[in-house]
């Protein structure tokens, strides 16, 4: 998030909350929660009893206000706070609250209600603008392709959104897929039998799961079929119907696969396709499939594409960097290899 302009002070802003015992949870322990807000936002953060006062620039107060609304509703509803938490309202609070605003314009509003995602062991919330409109999509769509680099949660929220939809009985299954593609290295033979093969390349999803339901319930709906995961291959000649179905990693994914994968979708299901452009691990030459899929399906009723930036990767702050620092050094070498080849524009023909 950017940080707020450089704006006059405006007079404290008191925010009285009525319940002490979640007020001491949105501070934090040690304060650490509000020092965190105030790094962040710029401001400073008193509390005294029930009250919090907020004072520094008019528009960062106005941020600050509407962080802590929304983590105290959070709070309320029953959802951990913890550093992620904090970090996941501070990168969606509206940008529209940095704007310079009159001192006697109305207070803004909240965000909109929040799409919680509920399952098992927990509730899962959006931590970013783009996972809000990525819920949303899932929710609202047949077929949801999920883009962008790692640590965003496109996966996991897919997973999870599948999780909901078989506890509350829309689907009656889950099938997680991936395709069975070495990243840059060779493994050569594995031991065991097929699903021992298979398994380490199925393991985020294994993971996904046991971060959603409980151990014992992950094992009985693995053996009656509630629940599937298995390699890409496995799909071809079949009909997935009244499922929800997400395949995972699907820029390893050829034309000829990502076309036979799309089209096992049957009546009443719902798909999810993720992947990360920047990391495709075919052989080189090989048209990536997710590519092709977004290509051919754009403008088609009923499929959504949602975009994910390294501003909205979730995890440890260093993988934040990480990415960016990838990206720019990407783009450096993009523009350096168009000034070595400019593209010529023909000229009039005499």
């Amino acid at each position: 998030m950017s940080p707020a302009p450089d704006l006059p002070e405006q007079p404290s802003v008191q925010m009285a909350f009525d319940d002490n015992s979640l007020l001491a949870h949105l501070v934090g322990e040690h304060d650490q929660h509000l020092d965190r807000i105030e790094r962040r936002l710029g401001v400073r953060l008193t509390a005294r009893g029930n009250v919090m006062t907020i004072d520094g620039p008019a528009s960062a107060v106005e941020q600050a206000r509407i962080v802590l609304t929304t983590l105290y509703d959070r709070l309320r509803r029953g959802v951990e706070l913890d550093q992620a938490e904090v970090d996941a309202v501070l990168r969606i609070v509206p940008a529209r609250a940095t704007e310079p605003r009159r001192p006697d314009a109305a207070p803004l509003p909240p965000p909109e209600p929040e799409l919680a995602i509920r399952t098992r062991k927990r509730q899962i919330t959006a931590r970013s603008v783009t996972q809000r409109s990525y819920i949303q999509a899932l929710r609202q769509n047949d077929l949801v392709f999920g883009l962008g680099p790692a640590g965003t949660g496109k996966t996991y929220l897919a997973v999870a959104a599948a999780v909901d939809m078989l506890m509350t009985g829309q689907v009656q299954r889950i099938i997680l897929s991936r395709p069975a593609v070495e990243a840059g290295e060779r493994l050569g033979f594995l031991p065991g039998d097929l699903k021992d093969k298979v398994d380490p390349y199925l393991r985020p999803l294994y993971d996904a799961l046991h971060d959603m339901l409980p151990a014992d319930q992950i094992l009985k709906r693995l053996g009656n079929g509630d629940i599937e995961v298995a390699p890409l291959a496995f799909m071809r000649g079949r009909t997935l119907a009244h499922a929800f179905v997400i395949l995972d990693e699907a820029q390893n994914t050829t034309a000829v696969q990502m076309k036979m994968f799309l089209t096992r979708l049957g009546e009443g299901s719902r798909m999810a396709v993720t992947g990360d452009l920047t990391q495709v691990d075919l052989p080189r030459g090989t048209q990536s499939g997710l590519k092709d899929a977004l290509d051919t399906l754009e403008g088609v009723e009923g499929v959504a594409t949602v975009r994910f930036g390294e501003d909205d990767v979730v995890r440890h702050p260093m993988v934040q960097r990480i990415v960016h620092a990838y990206n720019a050094r990407d783009r450096q070498r993009t523009a350096a290899r168009d000034a070595e080849n400019p593209v010529v524009e023909p000229g009039p023909v005499p």
